[in-house]
């Protein structure tokens, strides 16, 4: 990899295989780096003596560009391993893209950072500040059996989250490939004319939710669903769809295929009582809950049944959560480490946190797809004997 450094005293592999090895170890900071690369340390036979100024150092002079075209040859690899194959999407390559803020702060800030105006109480008094702040663009393949996230691209000033995410799939398709995937689902933020259009160019099948955001797209359609009867599914009893083939969208002068869902399912909840003598305990009782969702796409059915429609609407919540929920709860995804004056670091570091994310879980799977044939193999002998 590019190393921008005129005197190393550490090679730049020395420096990415300790960064990497700690994010796979979850360690949050540079500063717990540092203490295992030290003598009786988890890293100091791997790695050896090395210091958080240095590993900082290192990757603030790092080509975030080398990294995201060594997470897209990994990409690469696994879907030429097979890793990428699912039964559910249909031969469908399906990715999600989503956004999500990682860091805030009144005081630390890089070149990088983003500003917005807060209002806050501080000593008793309301107060307007300017808070510093990091926002990226994710894509990540949902119809695999455990999420991949492809690449990441940070939000820039004067961007908004659908513009950062059309310039991260471009960069992907560059390097990727256009037939890398098939079809992308997002939140109703993205169901925007320019933006369709642009994933249509780069020849993408699209799934978004439909909210309030489109007004007079959801009026229509719920004037065109009401006038049909619901498919009951009969593999999913708690469902039921109604299915529009040819929705008017007035903002894009075209029309689209819309879904329609309800979703009936018994769920726990905490309900607080108060007893007699004015305390309060809480129980859990069980009750019927009903969610509505609407999902607009472009994709021909055929003789795909509509329900396909709902199950690929649903795979985007696997971007919230289980890659934005574990990698913030376990690779520290929201931990910047390393910002004030290094803004080029925070972006690298970032990038092979999730490099590690990623080829852990590879890893993990990977022992498990091994270890179920080992017993498959080992049951098949006992049975035979």
């Amino acid at each position: 990899m590019p190393d921008g450094r005129e005197y190393a005293h550490h090679s730049g592999k020395k420096i990415f295989d300790a960064v990497f090895l700690g994010a796979a170890c979850q360690f949050a900071a540079l500063h717990r780096i540092e203490t295992e690369c030290q003598p009786g340390g988890v890293l100091s036979k791997r790695i050896g003596p090395l210091s958080e100024d240095a590993i900082s150092y290192a990757l603030e002079r790092y080509d975030s560009s080398a990294v995201f075209s060594l997470g897209c040859k990994v990409a690469r690899r696994l879907k030429r391993n097979g890793v990428f194959r699912s039964d559910w999407s249909r031969g469908l390559v399906v990715a999600a893209v989503d956004g999500i803020e990682i860091c805030s702060s009144f005081v630390r800030f890089c070149d990088h950072c983003m500003e917005r105006k807060v209002t806050h109480t501080m000593d008793g008094e309301l107060r307007e500040e300017i808070q510093y702040y990091h926002r990226i663009s994710v894509v990540s393949v949902v119809s695999s059996a455990f999420p991949i996230p492809l690449g990441l691209r940070f939000q820039k000033n004067g961007e908004d989250e659908v513009t950062c995410s059309l310039a991260l799939l471009r960069d992907l398709m560059e390097e990727l490939g256009s037939r890398f995937l098939d079809l992308l689902v997002a939140d109703a933020l993205y169901l925007q004319t320019p933006f369709v259009k642009e994933i249509e160019a780069l020849g993408f099948d699209w799934v978004t939710n439909l909210k309030e955001n489109q007004p007079e797209l959801l009026t229509e359609s719920q004037r065109v669903i009401s006038a049909g009867a619901a498919e009951k599914m009969d593999a999913h009893p708690q469902l039921q769809l109604w299915h529009a083939p040819e929705v008017y969208w007035p903002v894009a002068d075209r029309s689209i295929r819309v879904v329609k869902t309800e979703r009936t399912q018994s769920v726990k909840r905490l309900r607080v009582q108060r007893d007699e003598k004015g305390g309060k305990h809480a129980e859990k009782e069980t009750v019927t809950d009903t969610s509505t969702n609407f999902y607009a796409s472009n994709l021909e059915l055929g003789s795909v049944p509509p329900v396909f429609i709902h199950q690929l609407g649903r795979s985007r919540w696997i971007i919230d959560t289980n890659v934005f929920q574990t990698m913030t709860t376990e690779a520290h995804l929201k931990r910047p480490s390393v910002h004030q004056g290094r803004a080029e670091a925070l972006i690298v570091l970032t990038m092979i946190r999730v490099l590690a994310y990623t080829l852990t879980l590879v890893f993990f799977f990977g022992k498990c797809a091994a270890t179920s044939e080992i017993l498959r193999s080992v049951f098949a002998t006992w049975r035979e004997s």
